[in-house]
């Protein structure tokens, strides 16, 4: 009524009264849903008819820091302190704008202050968590967050940051023994049973875990990251059946998730049901069409099944979503290799190179296509840059080797194979797959037979 009445007011210029009590919910309203210009004239107008409420006063500041006027609200809150010098939340706003000015050792410090004038120590006790977060400061964090569950073990804020601390600082051991701790205080809580899943999840307990998340959901049986949870270490476990019905459970309390439809889609690929997961990751791009990994995915599918049409097809489709992906390309790359569209697998692999992706495979499969398109020169130049990086790899060895007998610099061939001998004899099959002509001169054949008699 009191929200109403006022709204009315201000739509009339009407001026009526409104008591201290009910200012204050009109305006906390206001601020509550954002309406920062309403808040301001309910202030205006409260002031003006309560000038000495120092609550109406403090909600001021708060509309002050709304718009980062750190000035102002610290003037008046010099004022407020002067005539209320023991009211605690002049210093938990003084600690607010300390905080929001990156001062968090000296926020620390003001609600300090505000903790020994408060009778509610559990939210200052928060804050002051909250701050030590921010200067990552782990363990002091946690023991104030511990404070607000030893007043109040169902703040699961308080609880879940408890965690965080933990999995910050790697103590999961240390994580297992309070949640254990706090499920004998508190047997029913799900949020602790899911918290203690995840970390045995993250020590590879997974028989453990799995146990953890059973209660969870038992407790709640509609606990979505219950569920989920469960799905991820059944998988773990190598029980994808199951755990695709868990990651059903999910779609039927709640809407679909792409997240979800690669994970069933995953888990049937690993049981064999091929068309089953393409069915699932289809439903992935569907309901989120810029995900990439699910068009990969299918490409993946698709190619194991030899179908390299629709594989080029989908990794075309992942590349148009983030084509600043090494691994997007080098798989666009062997794909079209498949399909003998040896210019576009040239372009695959040149894109990895400008993507800084300096791997032997990337040189080396570059450097086999332009071979085998008769770009000899090119080909050179690139296995002249995998030399620099990959020194004395027989890999690189043999191709030098290979092109300096192309190119009629025998003794440089020479140089290169005998290098490639001694770093890996059995490689010399790559002069016959790449280089046949240079295979069949009579002193490559000798050289590959002599040697061979000399480290028998």
């Amino acid at each position: 009524m009191s929200l109403l009445k006022f709204e009315s007011m201000l739509k009339t210029n009407s001026v009526f009264f409104f008591d201290l009590v009910e200012f204050e919910e009109i305006i906390i309203h206001y601020l509550d849903v954002g309406k920062i210009a309403l808040a301001k004239k309910a202030i205006k107008l409260g002031l003006e008819q309560h000038p000495a409420s120092i609550d109406l006063k403090l909600l001021k500041v708060e509309l002050h820091l709304c718009d980062n006027e750190f000035d102002e609200a610290s003037k008046l809150l010099k004022r407020i302190e002067m005539i209320a010098p023991n009211n605690d939340e002049v210093f938990i706003q003084k600690a607010t704008i300390a905080s929001k000015k990156g001062a968090h050792k000296q926020a620390i410090i003001q609600l300090q202050k505000a903790l020994d004038l408060t009778d509610d120590k559990l939210d200052v006790w928060s804050l002051i968590g909250m701050e030590y977060l921010y200067l990552d400061d782990f363990e002091n964090a946690r023991l104030n967050f511990a404070k607000c569950i030893d007043v109040d073990f169902e703040d699961y804020s308080a609880l879940y940051n408890i965690v965080y601390c933990f999995d910050m600082e790697q103590q999961h051991e240390m994580a297992i023994d309070y949640l254990n701790v706090y499920i004998n205080t508190n047997p029913y809580c799900e949020v602790a049973w899911h918290q203690l899943g995840r970390q045995y999840f993250i020590l590879k307990m997974y028989k453990e875990a799995l146990a953890s998340f059973d209660y969870a959901v038992l407790i709640d049986e509609s606990f979505i990251g219950g569920y989920l949870e469960k799905a991820k270490t059944l998988e773990q476990l190598g029980n994808f059946a199951d755990a695709i019905d868990n990651y059903l459970i999910t779609i039927e309390l709640d809407d679909p998730t792409a997240y979800v439809y690669i994970r069933v889609g995953e888990c049937y690929e690993k049981l064999g049901k091929l068309d089953a997961a393409i069915s699932y990751y289809k439903k992935a791009v569907h309901e989120d069409p810029l995900l990439d990994k699910g068009w990969v995915l299918l490409a993946n599918l698709y190619y194991e099944k030899e179908n390299y049409q629709k594989a080029t097809y989908y990794i075309s489709k992942a590349l148009k979503i983030d084509d600043d992906n090494s691994l997007h390309w080098k798989y666009y790359a062997e794909i079209n290799l498949k399909l003998s569209f040896f210019e576009e697998a040239v372009t695959g692999f040149k894109e990895c190179l400008k993507l800084n992706d300096n791997s032997l495979e990337i040189y080396i499969g570059l450097a086999d296509v332009l071979i085998f398109l008769g770009e000899f020169e090119e080909a050179f130049q690139i296995v002249l840059q995998a030399q620099k990086i990959f020194k004395n790899f027989a890999e690189v060895e043999y191709r030098l080797a290979g092109l300096f007998y192309l190119f009629n610099k025998e003794k440089y061939g020479f140089c290169h194979l005998i290098n490639g001998l001694k770093i890996d004899y059995d490689y010399n099959y790559i002069l016959k797959e790449l280089f046949p002509t240079v295979s069949e001169k009579k002193k490559v054949k000798n050289l590959l037979k002599n040697f061979k008699k000399a480290t028998e």
